[in-house]
């Protein structure tokens, strides 16, 4: 992955991103699938950026259900927010395949690039400007579980991936059971609706890719 190209160092040149390296702001480290980046209660000072793989942001209640908020594809950043704020964790972050992140210390970038006009200035600005996008898109997870029944919660948020791919034709980020969490449903009832909006034409799918026929309405 070419760094300079990445919205979180845009403006920064190859000397900036090299005296990141130099000053220890950044590090690369692999994970194996199901691996623990971070646990829920961490307190961490530590952008994560995918360069391959992806991981998933969970959240795990009192009595072990688990449901997925979010999935990470490679180029994209996660626990910014904890991040900054130094909050704990409320969620964990496990790879979900195996995958290589690179780490931002915000900490050590603080400390090594103090002066006005450093490379610390662009790369806030770039993270803040980063978090409000992201936050548009968690909220659309709001969306897509807010519908009461199976159907309609499958609408929205097949909807919302098509819109999103620019076409009726697209592939999710999700296996079933990932899908299932990611929109609060039971897998065999997420799988049987799928089946009946198959057989109603409204859809066809083969694993994670959708094809969308019609205006179920």
């Amino acid at each position: 992955m070419n760094l300079k190209n990445h919205p979180l160092f845009q403006d920064l040149s190859e000397s900036d991103l090299d005296q990141l390296y130099h000053a220890a702001c950044m590090r690369s480290q692999f994970f194996e699938k199901n691996q623990m980046v971070f646990h829920a209660g961490d307190r961490i000072c530590e952008v994560g950026i995918v360069q391959t793989g992806n991981v998933h942001i969970e959240m795990i209640d009192l009595w072990g259900n688990k449901s997925i908020l979010s999935s990470i594809a490679p180029g994209q950043i996660f626990a910014e927010t904890y991040a900054i704020c130094r909050k704990p964790l409320l969620v964990d972050v496990t790879a979900a395949a195996p995958c290589e992140i690179l780490f931002l210390n915000l900490e050590f970038l603080a400390r090594s690039f103090s002066e006005p006009g450093s490379c610390r200035d662009a790369i806030m600005q770039n993270l803040f400007a980063i978090c409000v996008r992201k936050n548009l898109i968690l909220s659309n997870r709001i969306f897509c579980t807010t519908p009461k029944t199976v159907r309609g919660r499958l609408l929205v948020y097949l909807s919302s991936e098509s819109a999103k791919a620019g076409s009726t034709s697209f592939t999710i980020p999700f296996d079933r059971q990932g899908m299932a969490d990611y929109l609060n449903l039971d897998r065999s009832a997420l799988s049987k609706e799928l089946g009946r909006m198959k057989k109603d034409g409204i859809l066809d799918f083969k694993k994670n890719h959708f094809i969308l026929y019609q205006n179920p309405l």
